[in-house]
């Protein structure tokens, strides 16, 4: 079977900037991420997560970290550049991972994030 560098992104948002509130999001985001894509931890080449300015009571890479097989995933913080009028309170994350060259990849948007991509929320993109 041949294998290649696949990238995933994805995106939530949550209601305030709580340890508690951002910890559901993400535990929620990465939940779909693997389910959907059914991911081995063992696959993933890196994770960066970024968030809003408005953010700042936790390290989604924290939480991440604390996933069952992820303890060798390297992963990254970093604040993502404001834009005027942007979505607020907003995590977005993007993944590299080795995948078999056939598997379907699914984008991951949840809650007030999924009109940033609307293309992808939730659909399959083939690979070539």
């Amino acid at each position: 079977m041949d294998w290649r560098v696949r990238a995933i992104r994805g995106a939530t948002t949550v209601s305030d900037n709580s340890v508690a509130a951002i910890r559901e999001a993400v535990i929620e985001l990465l939940d779909e991420l693997e389910t959907r894509n059914q991911l081995d931890p063992d696959e993933i080449i890196s994770l960066t997560f970024s968030v809003t300015k408005d953010l700042d009571a936790i390290f989604p890479a924290a939480i991440a970290r604390e996933r069952p097989h992820w303890h060798n995933v390297p992963l990254l913080d970093v604040q993502q550049m404001h834009v005027e009028g942007s979505l607020e309170k907003c995590i977005r994350f993007l993944i590299h991972i080795n995948l078999p060259i056939q598997t379907q990849v699914y984008h991951p948007y949840l809650r007030g994030a999924k009109n940033l991509r609307p293309d992808w929320n939730l659909t399959p993109v083939h690979s070539s």
